[in-house]
């Protein structure tokens, strides 16, 4: 089977120039989702990246233009029109509220209420 899905997580408890100790708002919503649905962590590759840039796993994916976590990297065996094209790798992926919807489509769990 071809590689998992890999999705990126920033680790909670970052300080930086604005104090702390913080959580990322839309991380903390997909790690929700995995929660509510453990096993999702069976069919993705779950990453956890410190909050300090640069992320170096995160860009060798998507690029160091779009290392903005959460990010969830595709396989590409869903067609997926919302997916953004990263212009210095040319994978298909997705970041923040953009990524509960595609879950729901491709491994069959629940859909975030409109």
């Amino acid at each position: 089977r071809p590689m998992a899905e890999r999705l990126f997580l920033l680790n909670p408890d970052w300080h930086d120039d604005q104090g702390g100790p913080w959580f990322c708002p839309a991380g903390a919503y997909v790690e929700g989702v995995l929660a509510f649905y453990p096993r999702l962590r069976e069919v993705l590759e779950v990453v956890y990246l410190d909050h300090a840039r640069p992320r170096p796993p995160a860009i060798e994916q998507v690029g160091e233009a779009h290392q903005s976590c959460p990010i969830l990297v595709l396989d590409g065996e869903l067609d997926w029109p919302e997916a953004r094209v990263s212009e210095a790798t040319g994978k298909r992926f997705l970041q923040d509220h953009a990524i509960a919807p595609y879950l729901a489509a491709r491994y069959g769990v629940g859909r975030p209420h409109p």
